[in-house]
C-alpha cells in the first residue's frame, strides 16, 4: 500500500512539476526586465521605452496583459547600476532589454543564462559582450550604435560648420573602449583638416567643467562629444558650457540638438528600441540569442540647430542645410 501511494504521489508530483515550471506561460503572462541608462523622468528615455512597447504590441504582447515588465531606470552611480542589474536577475525574467554599455556590462557580469537584448552600444565586441557581430554566442545580442568611423565624420562636420577652428576638444568616457576608438578615428583625419585634437575625460560635473574651461581658454576651438552614458547624464551641462565659451560643438545624437546643441549626426536613438521588440518576441517564442546577429543601425540623421548657430555667430553653409534631416529654427 505504501509503495502504491508513493508511486501515485510521485506521479502527481511529476505531472505538477512541468505545470509549475510553465505556470507563468500557461497563465498567459511572461516576464521581461528593462534596465535603462536614463532616469525615469527623462523624455528621451520615455520615448525609447514607448518605441519598445509599441514594437511589442505589434507582436501581440501587452504589458499588464500577457507580459509583465519590470523596469530599472538609469543612474550615474556604478554601484547603483550593479544593484539594479542584480535586482532584475532576482526577478527571473525570461529576457532583459538593456540600453548603454554600463548597464549591459553590469548584466553581463550578473548572468550568463538569462537572454539580454541591448540597444545603443557602440562596440559590443570590444566590450566583450559578444564574440562577433554575426555570431554573438552566449546569452547577449542586440543593436549597435555606429562604427568608429563616425568619429571622423564628426570632425569633418565641425570643420564644415565652423571652418576657422584649429583646435578641437574631444569629450570621451575613458572607462569605455569605444571612447578611445572614436577618438582614434578623429586622429586619422585631423591632420588633413588642419585640426589639433585634445582629449577631455568625461567624469563628474566638476571635472567636465574644468576640462572645457581649460581648453576654451586658448581660443579658436570647437568641441566634439562622443557617445556615452556619461555624456547623456551631463548633456545639459555640456551644452551650457559650449554656449558660455562659444565653442561650436558636434554631438552624437539628435537629443543634444533638440535641447540647445549646435549640430548632431548619428543613428536614430529611438528606432533600435522598436527593433529590439522583434528580438524579444523571438526569444519569448523559444529562439536562442546565439542565432540572432548583432544588427547595425538603419536610420541615421543629421540635425542642425540654427538658433544655436546664430548665437555663436555662425552662418550654416547651404550645402549643409540641404543635407540635414531636420533643421531646428
Amino acid at each position: 500500500m505504501r509503495r502504491r501511494e508513493f508511486i501515485k504521489l510521485l506521479g502527481g508530483a511529476a505531472a505538477a512539476w512541468p505545470f509549475a515550471a510553465r505556470s507563468q506561460q500557461s497563465s498567459g503572462t511572461r516576464r521581461i526586465g528593462v534596465l535603462m541608462n536614463l532616469p525615469a523622468d527623462d523624455a528621451e528615455g520615455q520615448a525609447r521605452v514607448a518605441a519598445f512597447l509599441k514594437g511589442l504590441s505589434q507582436f501581440g504582447w501587452k504589458d499588464g496583459s500577457n507580459i509583465k515588465i519590470d523596469y530599472r531606470w538609469g543612474h550615474p552611480d556604478p554601484d547603483r547600476i550593479r544593484r539594479d542589474a542584480a535586482d532584475l536577475i532576482e526577478l527571473k525574467p525570461e529576457v532583459i532589454l538593456s540600453s548603454g554599455t554600463p548597464t549591459v556590462a553590469a548584466l553581463h557580469v550578473a548572468t550568463s543564462s538569462i537572454p539580454i537584448v541591448f540597444a545603443q552600444v557602440v562596440d559590443p565586441v570590444g566590450s566583450g559582450f559578444v564574440d562577433s557581430l554575426a555570431r554573438p554566442g552566449h546569452n547577449i545580442t542586440g543593436f549597435s550604435q555606429f562604427e568608429y568611423s563616425f568619429g571622423g565624420k564628426w570632425l569633418e562636420l565641425l570643420k564644415e560648420i565652423a571652418p576657422n577652428i584649429r583646435r578641437a576638444a574631444v569629450l570621451r568616457d575613458l572607462a569605455l573602449a569605444s571612447g578611445s576608438g572614436q577618438f582614434g578615428a578623429m586622429q586619422a583625419v585631423a591632420p588633413q583638416l588642419g585640426v589639433e585634437l585634445s582629449g577631455v575625460g568625461l567624469g563628474s560635473a566638476g571635472e567636465i567643467e574644468h576640462g572645457i574651461e581649460t581648453f576654451a581658454g586658448s581660443g579658436n576651438g570647437g568641441l566634439i562629444v562622443t557617445a556615452s552614458t556619461l555624456a547623456l547624464d551631463h548633456r545639459d551641462l555640456i551644452i551650457m558650457l559650449a554656449a558660455r565659451h562659444r565653442l561650436p560643438a558636434v554631438y552624437s545624437s539628435r537629443y543634444f540638438t533638440t535641447v540647445g546643441g549646435l549640430i548632431s549626426y548619428g543613428a536614430n536613438s529611438i528606432d533600435p528600441f522598436r527593433r529590439a521588440a522583434a528580438y524579444v518576441d523571438r526569444i519569448l517564442r523559444g529562439q536562442n540569442t546565439s542565432d540572432m546577429p548583432v544588427q547595425a543601425p538603419v536610420k541615421y540623421e543629421l540635425v542642425i540647430n540654427v538658433k544655436a548657430a546664430n548665437a555663436l555667430g555662425l552662418s550654416v553653409p547651404p550645402s549643409l542645410l540641404a543635407r540635414a534631416d531636420e533643421v531646428i529654427e
